[in-house]
């Protein structure tokens, strides 16, 4: 090694943060995951709706990736993709599925594990009209987690769709792009402490009711 190089062994931070008790939280993981998404807003994180979607194929084949989430209320947390991209191919075999919510600057996560299915042709059609131009057509453009040939070769799609629907004209919502809700079965919020000693409390669908378990850090 050189005295460039970096050891990651030695980077190490102490996390100061205030205890989290079970008397604390939120009746459910939703209204608790709201309250802590507005503190992570408030904390100008740079896209806080940002997660890690890790998805497994039929034989236990595990891969990851970071998409934003688009929505959330009491029947999950919706992301919207190409249907025929690999976590849409694998969830449409293996709707199991782990969401990791990383706010490092505030030293918290959730982790949300659950099941995910389609929503309906109209809740996406909704937040399609609401992205912009650009991201509509990008959306027909990029056949997503597909081999293609060149960085050219995507641009010149992407340019005979800006040619075929110029700025102010509607663009269709492509027959394979759409949102996915993620039904969470268990949420578990964590937050930083000095000495490893981190909070891990975790919500746990019991039948129809929630109930939260204290883990070890």
């Amino acid at each position: 090694m050189t005295d460039e190089d970096i050891d990651p062994a030695m980077m190490r931070k102490q996390y100061r943060s205030e205890i989290v008790d079970e008397g604390s939280l939120a009746e459910n993981p939703m209204d608790q995951f709201a309250l802590w998404f507005q503190q992570a807003a408030d904390s100008h994180l740079f896209e806080p709706n940002a997660m890690v979607v890790s998805t497994a194929t039929p034989d236990g084949r595990p891969s990851s990736r970071t998409v934003l989430m688009k929505q959330f209320d009491g029947r999950g947390f919706v992301f919207f993709t190409n249907y025929a991209s690999r976590k849409g191919r694998e969830l449409a075999e293996n709707p199991h599925v782990a969401l990791l919510f990383p706010w490092h600057p505030i030293a918290r996560q959730v982790i949300v594990t659950g099941t995910a299915a389609r929503i309906g042709r109209d809740e996406t059609a909704a937040y399609f009209r609401s992205r912009p131009h650009g991201s509509q057509l990008g959306a027909w453009a990029s056949e997503q987690s597909s081999v293609i040939g060149s960085r050219a070769e995507l641009d010149r799609r992407y340019a005979e769709l800006e040619a075929r629907y110029p700025e102010g004209e509607q663009v269709p919502v492509p027959p394979e792009w759409g949102g996915l809700r993620v039904v969470p079965e268990a949420v578990e919020f964590w937050q930083g402490h000095e000495n490893r000693l981190h909070d891990r409390l975790r919500y746990v669908l019991d039948g129809d009711k929630w109930h939260v378990e204290r883990l070890c850090p």
